[in-house]
């Protein structure tokens, strides 16, 4: 069982290695702790861990593709404001939500470490601005309308660009070398373990349920008097999950008194698109948890409300995971009679 450090820290901090943060041990599972990938310019850390519990007892894995902060020296040096840019790009400390809840159920979890700075692994490979890389030309046809470059296009896309309120985010553009890197020893091994895993679970159940864990700024509410949602379920309009998983989960919702949205305004990304096989018995979510619920006032460190955060994430995770198996049980014996 091979321990990985991960990182938790507060307000961004500099010295001659990147970001100098408190660091603490992985949590300790009854269970296998496996890394895969590398972050380029950091040698040895690797970027992602993946823990599982084998045999696995529930059919749920929690991914947090934004968790990463893991910041080379040469990135943080690149970006034109490293200190307020970097952690505005993370989903701000929700993988400490994920890993207790893991803890506390079992559940199969994927964090990465590499910082969504230098790529973003809810993005496609090909969902790039190509006016960031200076010695190349876009593939013929990446260059199309509203698919692959959406996202490009607003600055959000495979290697982040410009932030509201703050503009472009890099002093230079990069090479395409850099780019391929960044894609063969990060998204590319992400992606084939949680595939991995997702087939392993599914193969065990029946069916398996991915809950790919993101947070989020504040929501404007949609009218006057109406309280913004502090959970945004998304699912691709039912083509990503089980109808019967989403009520499960806002029933769970409207029964601890919490406002939750569903796929608006974030349906879910590439994650959803790649992953979700609702034919093969594997579904996935997005959640995206508002972080005024669990971090502090300035958005920095886990909050007053950080406890209460982890019970309903851990509670949602229990009940999922008893549907999750039921599906499964019923597509085995439908593939029983058949046979």
């Amino acid at each position: 069982m091979q321990r990985v450090p991960m990182q938790e820290d507060a307000t961004p901090r500099f010295d001659s290695s990147g970001f100098d943060s408190p660091r603490i041990d992985f949590p300790r599972f009854d269970s296998s702790i496996e890394t895969g990938g590398a972050v380029p310019g950091l040698a040895g850390t690797p970027a992602y861990a993946l823990t599982r519990c084998e045999p696995s007892p529930i059919p749920v894995m929690i991914a947090v593709p934004h968790a990463g902060r893991s910041y080379p020296p040469m990135l943080v040096e690149g970006m034109r404001h490293p200190a307020f840019a970097a952690p505005r790009l993370e989903d701000r400390l929700v993988d400490l939500v994920a890993i207790e809840a893991a803890r506390r159920t079992g559940a199969t979890l994927l964090l990465a470490q590499a910082p969504r700075a230098m790529i973003d692994l809810n993005r496609s490979s090909d969902d790039v601005d190509w006016d960031m890389v200076s010695d190349s030309r876009p593939p013929a046809g990446d260059c199309g309308g509203g698919g692959v470059m959406r996202r490009a296009r607003s600055g959000l896309g495979l290697v982040p660009r410009r932030l509201p309120g703050l503009g472009e985010l890099w002093k230079r553009r990069m090479k395409r070398g850099e780019l391929d890197r960044r894609i063969a020893d990060i998204h590319e091994p992400y992606h084939a373990a949680l595939a991995a895993e997702l087939a392993g679970l599914s193969d065990r159940w029946g069916a398996a349920l991915l809950i790919d864990l993101h947070s989020m700024p504040p929501l404007a509410a949609r009218s006057a008097g109406e309280p913004a949602p502090q959970y945004v379920v998304g699912d691709r309009f039912g083509a990503a999950c089980d109808g019967a998983l989403v009520s499960t989960v806002f029933a769970l919702f409207a029964q601890a008194g919490l406002r939750a949205a569903h796929n608006r305004p974030y349906a879910g990304g590439y994650v959803l698109e790649r992953h979700a096989r609702r034919r093969d018995g594997i579904h996935c979510l997005q959640l995206e948890i508002d972080r005024t619920c669990y971090l502090d006032s300035r958005l920095a460190e886990p909050g007053a409300g950080f406890d209460a955060v982890v019970e309903i994430v851990t509670t949602l995770v229990r009940r999922v995971a008893d549907d999750v198996a039921a599906i499964g049980r019923n597509r085995q014996s439908w593939r029983t009679a058949a046979e």
